[in-house]
């Protein structure tokens, strides 16, 4: 190091230069390129290293634990993922010493913190009634305090020290199957996607987060108000790539509850494609509710309880099918189409992910 001062005396560079001895330069590169290559790999052991004594203390239950991290946190400040490590503390903590370390913490990530914790308690049944909220607006304000009927039952992974357990599965529902006869029909539907960029945006935000392979979003506003009936047979026909498919190859549809679609999005966006990590519960639950608003047509900067009667009003389908558009992978395709309230506009969303 006492040599890269003197190669960094005042001008030295440039005086190199001016004196033709570019030689010398790209000496000096090379030898700044393989340190900054060694201190970069020992940052990023140092990085891995400091994430794991965290984790262990994240999911080691019990409050001196708790108190020991959150002063680990204010003290270092480490630029770990806040919403990760509240969705662990919920894991592993019971709610009562959560509330009487967490939420009552005043240090440099206590509302971060609390805010993303509120949502993983609540997502996990506990009764926040009364809970202090936090100091500064937040983001996850947004979302409703008290959870939703159809929010019930929200699935999360099993972790614990070195890894974790416990995806979900997409495979289609055998209740409410409306698959259309074969062989369907070849002719194509003259309704053209309207998405535009902050409704798909919207519609995709669930499966972005969790960091799928890959998805997609139209929206087709019809000539006038389609049954519902009608919604599997026209799907195929629609000029949207994941549909693609001939008059006889696999196309499965079904009717779908408001709670099983919010679960399958929560799902996607919490724990993530397969290899995305999701965003956990508290932030899996904001960008669920943000594909549900862009699926029902509840209007742009909607508040919670808007999108949530659009929601309700919508009819919603699940689909896969065999096109080329979808991996067709166990547990790695899927696809949601809306029905809007008035019955005058679908939306379709479609994800894929693949190993």
């Amino acid at each position: 190091m006492e040599d890269m001062k003197d190669d960094f005396a005042w001008g030295e560079p440039e005086r190199r230069a001016a004196l033709g001895d570019v030689a010398y330069l790209r000496e000096l590169g090379a030898r700044l390129a393989d340190q900054h290559k060694d201190a970069t790999a020992r940052a990023r052991t140092y990085g891995d290293r400091l994430a794991h004594v965290i984790r262990v203390l994240a999911l080691t239950p019990g409050r001196d634990s708790l108190v020991e991290l959150l002063r680990l946190l204010d003290e270092k400040r480490p630029s770990s993922s806040t919403s990760g490590l509240a969705s662990l503390l919920a894991e592993h903590h019971r709610a009562g010493d959560l509330a009487a370390t967490v939420f009552d913490h005043s240090g440099w990530c206590a509302d971060e913190l609390s805010s993303c914790l509120f949502h993983e308690l609540l997502l996990r049944g506990a009764d926040m009634t009364g809970c202090r909220p936090p100091r500064f607006t937040h983001t996850l304000d947004w979302l409703p305090r008290q959870l939703r009927d159809f929010e019930a039952g929200a699935k999360f992974p099993s972790r614990s020290v070195n890894g974790s357990a416990g995806g979900f599965w997409t495979r289609m529902p055998t209740l409410g199957r409306v698959d259309p006869a074969t062989p369907r029909t070849t002719e194509r539907s003259a309704l053209r996607n309207s998405a535009t960029v902050e409704v798909h945006e919207s519609i995709v935000s669930a499966p972005d987060a969790g960091e799928w392979g890959h998805c997609d979003a139209w929206v087709f506003e019809l000539e006038g108000a389609l049954a519902p009936e009608l919604v599997p047979a026209l799907l195929p026909t629609l000029p949207v790539s994941c549909t693609e498919v001939g008059p006889t190859d696999r196309f499965e549809i079904a009717l779908s509850g408001l709670g099983e679609v919010w679960g399958l999005l929560f799902a996607a966006a919490s724990m993530g494609g397969v290899y995305g990590g999701g965003v956990g519960g508290a932030y899996g639950r904001m960008w669920t509710w943000r594909s549900l608003a862009g699926l029902s047509g509840a209007p742009m900067w909607a508040d919670a309880q808007e999108v949530e009667r659009h929601a309700r009003q919508s009819t919603w389908f699940r689909f896969e099918a065999d096109s080329a558009w979808f991996h067709n992978e166990i547990g790695c395709d899927f696809g949601i189409a809306a029905l809007s309230p008035d019955r005058r506009r679908l939306a379709v969303l479609a994800a894929t992910d693949t190993d």
